[in-house]
């Protein structure tokens, strides 16, 4: 949850501050004390492997991150281990491939044999292994990272969390941000939650921070883990808010939604009943909360029906929504256009936003954002269109690079289906058709 506090405070800019704090490299241990008792049999082998692969210190992994940042990194523990042991280090070209599929899943992630790869475990045990088996694939330029991910954490670099895709009964549905700002005349919350206990524990959070009351919720979209927390609000006196397209489609699928929910959260479920919002807009609501101007806007189609952000001009910060993606690879759907999704990019940085909080992920930039969003949908529809050109196939659509996405968090389920949803859309788009289709679209 990001919770934001102004003027006393601008808790998304300190976050964003973190990843620039003063590194400690003097609090780096070797060996790390969290590695584990190995035999002198393990112990020689990690030796002979150690004397053939070349090592690389936190200093100057510090340094190539900064010299070449196209350096890929890869992380060989488990998700298991990310998810219960900090996170991961914060690098542009993140993969967490584990110890047991890296020869089977690299080469598919970094096709280019000449990349600059460091790998790296929690104690540097598994990831001279590994950075050797890379070296006998034929990648020319690998590093072990001989400090370990403990090292890194205990120097306070910068790390990340992994983003938690889907929704599930462990997560219990949290799998997007909940955020909310606190005014001088109460407090909008973006985004109602999966069910109503998930929306009953965003509200905890608020009122650790003020005693005023939830007057809006603004849902940036029809999915679940956006709408589904409504009632809970309702029943607190809250207005939720939606646009007219977002409530168009919660009406066609909000029940199944519901029951596809309580399918995965069963006891979670608890209370959770799916209502309509109270208030619908078009394309522009203007909010006035004591001495705070909020904007809901809906600036054009990106990812889903009626996508919904809040400005909040005189912060600079914008509470995106799914309009923009930079740890998750953006999922496109069936009817997702994605050559208006990069018309409204436009309208977006427009804004002129200096703090953007996606629908997933921290808080970052404007630069971040484009990168893994705008950027995304310009190169898979540049790809896609030269398969078009040329009279190809879905299964050719399919194999587009790629590559420089794969990094992201869901793009091992993602990557294809985008793909194949650009095909099957840009086929259809006038400046594609051929003579013969245009005349049996036009007949249809």
């Amino acid at each position: 949850m990001n919770p934001f506090r102004f003027p006393q405070c601008l808790f998304a800019a300190a976050l964003l501050a973190a990843s620039a704090q003063a590194q400690n490299l003097d609090a780096i241990v070797m060996p790390p004390p969290e590695a584990p008792a190995v035999t002198q049999a393990a112990l020689g082998v990690l030796a002979a492997v150690n004397k053939r692969v070349p090592q690389i210190d936190t200093a100057g992994l510090v340094a190539q991150l900064k010299a070449q940042p196209k350096t890929v990194v890869i992380d060989v523990r488990t998700a298991a281990e990310l998810e219960m042991m900090g996170g991961y280090i914060d690098a542009p070209r993140f993969f967490n491939l584990t110890r047991g599929w890296l020869e089977f899943q690299i080469e598919t992630a970094v096709p280019d044999k000449n990349t600059p790869i460091v790998v790296y475990c929690g104690v540097s045990q598994r990831s001279p292994l590994a950075a050797d088996t890379l070296i006998k694939l034929g990648y020319k330029n690998v590093k072990n990272y001989r400090d370990g991910y403990f090292n890194w954490q205990r120097a306070g670099l910068p790390t990340l969390k992994l983003d938690k895709a889907p929704g599930t009964y462990a997560n219990s549905g949290h799998n997007n941000n909940l955020s909310f700002v606190i005014t001088d005349d109460g407090v909008l919350v973006v985004n109602a939650g999966d069910n109503d206990l998930l929306a009953q524990s965003l509200h905890e959070e608020i009122r650790k921070r003020t005693t005023q009351p939830v007057k809006y919720v603004v849902l940036e979209n029809s999915q679940g883990h956006a709408m589904l927390g409504s009632n809970y609000w309702k029943e607190q006196g809250a207005t939720i808010i939606a646009h007219r397209d977002t409530a168009k489609q919660m009406e066609a699928t909000g029940y199944d939604v519901l029951a596809g929910m309580r399918s995965r959260a069963r006891d979670k479920a608890f209370k959770t009943e799916f209502v309509m919002p109270d208030q619908l807009y078009d394309d522009k609501l203007e909010l006035k909360m004591g001495s705070w101007n909020l904007q809901i806007l809906h600036l054009g189609p990106s990812h889903s029906h009626g996508d919904t952000m809040v400005w909040l001009p005189e912060k600079k910060l914008v509470i995106a929504g799914d309009t923009a993606f930079h740890i998750r690879m953006l999922p496109i759907f069936e009817d997702t256009d994605t050559a208006k999704w990069i018309e409204t990019w436009d309208k977006f940085e427009a804004l002129g936003a200096g703090i953007v909080i996606p629908g997933h992920g921290g808080p970052t930039d404007m630069a971040t954002v484009r990168t893994w969003t705008r950027d995304y949908l310009m190169h898979l529809r540049a790809k896609v269109a030269e398969v078009v050109k040329a009279g190809g196939s879905l299964d050719d659509a399919y194999k587009v690079d790629q590559s420089a996405y794969m990094h992201l968090h869901t793009a091992d389920e993602l990557a294809r289906s985008n793909a194949g949803r650009v095909f099957r859309a840009m086929e259809f788009e006038p400046k594609f058709l051929t003579t013969e289709a245009r005349r049996k679209t036009r007949n249809q």
